[in-house]
């Protein structure tokens, strides 16, 4: 049995040895890359990096979009001994001088032009970078093209044909893997200390948990920096399945039909944009379409919500009905996945349950579940046999759960991180007691399905000592195709009020239709009535919160949160703190009115 991720490659090939272990889009039509060519890609470039001093421990950062040589780069360092540090692309120069920095990585690794272009803004001030890296076959000045390092490894295998072996085998299971840097929405960026093992036992808790083998087919966009990402793509080619490269997220849904996966892993922002493209394209139908579609849509609802509590997510005996709209409603939409989906794995933040709902009412089942980076990350996970929306799903096998006195949820297993590089304080107060405090508060239902209320940090205390969640007020919001983002603020204040960004295609539609002129958004966003209407589907969205949770304030934005101007992280979530500093004159004015 293998126990370190550098052993993957060659394990796969052993046992499957598949014509098409990854997928790769170029000429455009996608390109096979077998499980031999995969394995012997990783030797060579693990020998050839060795060849330049990478030895064991030393870290390697690869700043890169999702491509075929990121995984066989991972791969090859892993079996080294060394230590990945991913980086996502979308940083800014000096977010990256940090984590090279702070790293003190030896060899740093890129990909495009724009990413080598990036990394010379700050060459300068990386003093203990030995080596700069590149994909690309003809990079800038500076850069060693990969093709050289692939070269220098051929050579070192000539010369002692076993030495990628003793390397791999020298490894150890407690050893780092990976130092990953948070998204830093409350901070500075802190390296989590990944071990080969933290990763193995989540890639077994996973396999015992969901149905996944080798003739599945993943696409894979989220970003490989991301742990979530990083962990499926171990656990999937451990099990010999063949992982499709998107182009980008740009292109997913031509992706999808190009390579029609069984699964694929994702955000909650996928499934939200998919679902308000169903719904437009249903409501700017007939009324004859419109009527059939929430008819079959009612049926499969109260089959999902028989489902849920039998925890089971399949449907095992359908009724006529259900399997009437299967055919004629259910299976048109299905398509557009590729008509093969399985599947999908949603994380990094939470799912609106009426979505997920919905998706499974149409019969595309969404798996949700929960962890951090520091724990490799799945904490826990609905199945096929345990689905419970709403919630995060049972915890996974060998992990524990512990519920704190003041609501925070603590975590104890072998996916538990090692702790932060160079930061023996911060790890002491997060690993105190023997459990991860992981900030977030939540609690565990009679039947042992985990429930994420919010972040610690988030919690809103308003004026009057009320306690308010803004998630799951958030996610209530999202119901509204009107709607594209929100983050409801009131700390300290009266009352609670919410920032909306507005889904401004369907704004603008709506406006049209009723004859409102508007020359831009800022136009719009100030209109009255456009604040009323606002106000009427936020009361439509959230009947059932309580008084003090009661949102009294709208403030309309003029664009989305975006990654490069730091209101996103790179898996899309809010950096709430940031967009309330950025904001914080309009926000005051709301309750100066």
């Amino acid at each position: 049995m293998i126990q370190t991720l550098g052993q993957i490659p060659l394990n796969t090939l052993r046992a499957y040895g598949k014509p098409d272990q990854l997928l790769y889009k170029a000429d455009g039509k996608y390109v096979p890359i077998s499980a031999q060519e995969l394995y012997d890609r990783v030797r060579q470039i693990s020998l050839g990096l060795r060849s330049l001093g990478l030895g064991a421990g030393d870290r390697l950062v690869i700043l890169s979009e999702n491509r075929p040589d990121w995984v066989m780069t991972d791969f090859a360092v892993l079996a080294a001994g060394a230590v990945t540090v991913p980086i996502y692309p979308t940083l800014t120069p000096e977010q990256i001088r940090y984590i090279v920095d702070d790293s003190e990585a030896k060899i740093v690794v890129c990909s495009t032009p724009d990413l080598q272009a990036k990394v010379d803004a700050i060459r300068p001030s990386l003093s203990l970078v030995a080596h700069f890296l590149s994909f690309e076959d003809q990079p800038a000045g500076g850069f060693i093209p990969f093709k050289d390092v692939v070269e220098k490894g051929r050579q070192a295998e000539a010369a002692d044909p076993e030495a990628f072996e003793r390397a791999a085998a020298a490894v150890k299971p407690d050893d780092i893997a990976s130092i990953i840097y948070t998204s830093g929405t409350t901070g500075v960026p802190k390296g989590v200390m990944l071990s080969h093992d933290n990763f193995f036992s989540n890639t077994r808790a996973l396999d015992a948990v969901t149905d996944f083998h080798c003739g599945d087919t993943i696409l894979s966009f989220l970003p490989l920096s991301h742990v979530l990402e990083r962990m499926t793509m171990f656990s999937f080619l451990y099990k010999g399945s063949t992982v499709a490269f998107a182009e980008s997220i740009d292109t997913v849904a031509q992706n999808l039909l190009e390579v029609r996966p069984t699964i694929m892993v994702s955000v909650p922002r996928l499934f939200e944009k998919l679902y308000a493209r169903i719904m437009d394209s249903i409501l700017a139908g007939s009324a004859l379409k419109k009527k059939i579609f929430f008819w079959a849509l009612r049926g499969g609802l109260s089959a999902s919500r028989k489902a849920q509590r039998r925890t089971a997510a399949l449907f095992p005996r359908r009724s006529l009905r259900l399997r009437l709209a299967q055919k004629l409603v259910f299976s048109k939409i299905l398509e557009k996945t590729g008509g093969r989906v399985k599947f999908f794995v949603s994380g990094g933040a939470p799912l609106s349950r009426d979505i997920a709902e919905f998706f499974h009412a149409i019969g595309l089942v969404i798996l949700e579940g929960y962890g951090l980076t520091e724990t490799s990350p799945v904490v826990a996970c609905n199945t096929f046999t345990k689905i419970r929306f709403g919630t995060v799903g049972p915890v996974v096998p060998k992990v524990e759960v512990q519920i704190a006195p003041d609501g925070e949820i603590l975590v104890r297993g072998p996916n538990v991180m090692k702790g932060y590089f160079k930061k023996e304080a911060e790890t002491a107060e997060a690993l105190a007691g023997g459990w991860l405090h992981t900030g977030d508060i939540g609690h565990l239902d009679v039947d042992g399905f985990l429930v994420i209320t919010d972040r610690k940090k988030d919690l809103i205390v308003t004026a009057g000592g009320k306690n308010v969640a803004p998630q799951p007020i958030e996610n209530l919001l999202k119901q509204s195709s009107y709607i594209a983002q929100t983050v409801v603020v009131g700390a300290g204040r009266k009352f609670i009020s919410v920032l909306v960004v507005p889904n401004f295609e369907k704004l603008e539609a709506w406006a049209r239709e009723r004859n409102i002129a508007f020359a831009a958004r800022k136009d719009l966003c100030g209109r009255d009535d456009v604040r009323d209407f606002y106000r009427e589907e936020i009361e439509r969205c959230t009947p059932g919160l309580a008084p003090y949770e009661k949102i009294k304030k709208i403030l309309l934005l003029e664009r989305e949160f975006e990654i490069e101007r730091d209101e996103l992280t790179p898996t899309l979530k809010v950096k709430r703190s940031r967009v309330e500093e950025k904001y914080k004159a309009l926000i005051d004015g709301l309750y100066r009115e």
